[in-house]
């Protein structure tokens, strides 16, 4: 290779190796779950979706292998055929798969921005941006088929109090002590978007703890639904307390199957990721954006409680030997 060749050509980034490789986690995991909703899913529409987004993700899939083998990285080994069973029996319902899917979609509404923002090279700038666009298209058709199906879940609408003030008194944090302010509109989408998430990952809990293998893995997932219990709990306290209405869960049906069409890895890998990475994102958002103290406080102890169950997990993964190690830097140390 000529001197002017080695200078146009940029190495990856330690980031974009990470996002890289995170991204291939990821999408061999989404692929086994589209794969089996297509080969159970009965409504027409819904397997019309479940399609876009398995396409998507094998397209994905190619590009980031090209890169892989381009930049002679070894490839992860991710997922698999042997982490799914699709001759199986069904487990989730039309709705619940739909509900699946929006949730794989919004946490790549989170990923993908981030890695195109930190990626230096076009090629992988390219990839990125393409996930992006795809993403978007299919989340927004997925919204209209739940709206026309009346099963989406939609935050509150309540009356506002359209008068422009600024906040004249340290009264307007407090919600411990008595004298508390209402919830403003940030308030209530926080509250909202995490009560919803916790009825969706309580679900998810249910249905996996039914299908686990390991016997520390069923205890992990129950113990993980009583915690989800707590949160859905003093969430709910809140709304009843300011006397705001909050829908109802979603249609969560399962059905009983005889065999389990995921491996524990897989399912595993979905709990940490798609519930974790969320559930702290939130929080974290809203413990920001939220001002009332006994609101915060709450969403403090949830994040807690979230953090003593998703650290178990991580322990659980490692001692199952589930969890592929990342690219390493060459140890320097002298």
């Amino acid at each position: 290779m000529s001197e002017t060749t080695n200078k146009s050509h940029l190495e990856l980034t330690a980031t974009e190796i990470s996002n890289i490789w995170a991204g291939y986690l990821k999408i061999t995991m989404e692929m086994r779950f589209y794969e089996y909703f297509l080969a159970t899913a009965d409504d027409p529409e819904v397997k019309k979706i479940v399609e876009k987004l398995l396409d998507f993700a094998q397209k994905n899939l190619q590009d980031l292998k090209e890169i892989f083998t381009k930049e002679k990285i070894t490839m992860p080994l991710g997922f698999t055929s042997d982490d799914v069973r699709l001759d199986a029996g069904r487990v989730f319902s039309d709705t619940f798969i739909l509900y699946i899917c929006h949730d794989i979609t919004m946490l790549s509404m989170i990923t993908y921005p981030s890695a195109f923002s930190d990626s230096t090279r076009k090629d992988i700038r390219a990839i990125f941006q393409g996930a992006i666009e795809s993403v978007l298209q299919i989340q927004n058709e997925m919204t209209e088929l739940m709206l026309s199906k009346g099963v989406y879940l939609k935050p509150p609408q309540v009356a506002m109090d359209h008068t422009i003030d600024m906040v004249g008194h340290m009264n307007y944090l407090n919600g411990l002590f008595g004298g508390s302010r209402p919830v403003n509109a940030a308030e209530i989408a926080n509250l909202t978007r995490i009560i919803h998430r916790a009825q969706f990952s309580k679900m998810i809990l249910v249905t996996f703890g039914k299908l686990a293998k390991t016997k520390d893995l069923k205890q992990h997932l129950s113990k993980g639904n009583q915690s989800l219990e707590k949160v859905t709990s003093s969430l709910q306290e809140l709304f009843d307390k300011e006397n705001i209405p909050v829908s109802s869960s979603g249609d969560f049906n399962i059905y009983d199957a005889k065999e389990s069409p995921f491996s524990d890895k897989l399912m595993m890998f979905f709990v940490n990721t798609c519930l974790g990475m969320f559930c702290f994102i939130m929080i974290n958002q809203a413990m920001t954006s939220s001002l009332r103290s006994d609101i915060v406080t709450t969403f403090t102890n949830i994040s807690d409680e979230m953090k003593k169950f998703y650290g178990k997990g991580l322990i659980l993964t490692i001692t199952e030997k589930w969890l592929e190690q990342p690219p390493q830097a060459l140890d320097r140390k002298i």
